[in-house]
């Protein structure tokens, strides 16, 4: 099945999905491909913040010197580069929390569980952005940033209670 219509169908049966996704066997390209998309869009939703930064109409958190071109570099490294190896990390430590609750999965299902459930809600995060940028920082983005962050963590436990419980 394609890609967009996993993440369509996650919305309504996160614990279906997931579960197909392993059926497809152990495959550590996708789990990247799966994080490296996700933060890739994450990067793009930052486009329209650091415009509205560059431009003035909010201030800036870097140096004076640094202009548009810098803030995306900088932005491109922290979330391109440096992001997928904190997301790694966060995964492990899911998987470990999970065994101390006698979990039965294995670190590549919290992997796949965690990557899944943040490249799935990838939407919600460039939504963020376009009110980021349009309307800039405020209750529409307070909203905004919680229903992305509602809509990860239901999407994230439903994953990681299908692969840890072999449901």
């Amino acid at each position: 099945m394609a890609l967009t219509a996993d993440i369509i169908r996650t919305w309504r049966a996160p614990r279906a999905v997931i579960r197909d996704l392993l059926d497809q066997g152990r495959r550590e390209d996708r789990a990247v491909a799966f994080v490296m998309i996700a933060c890739f869009l994450i990067f793009v939703a930052q486009w329209p913040r650091l415009s509205r930064i560059a431009n003035g109409y909010e201030p800036s958190p870097w140096p004076p010197e640094i202009n548009f071109e810098g803030m995306m570099t900088y932005t491109f490294y922290a979330v391109v580069i440096m992001l997928p190896l904190a997301l790694y990390g966060m995964a492990a430590v899911a998987h470990l929390i999970a065994k101390a609750f006698r979990g039965q999965g294995s670190w590549y299902s919290a992997r796949l569980s965690f990557f899944w459930a943040l490249l799935t809600t990838t939407p919600l995060l460039l939504l963020h952005g376009l009110v980021r940028g349009f309307i800039g920082p405020g209750t529409q983005s307070i909203l905004v940033g919680t229903v992305w962050a509602l809509a990860f963590a239901y999407i994230w436990i439903q994953c990681m209670i299908a692969t840890e419980r072999g449901q």
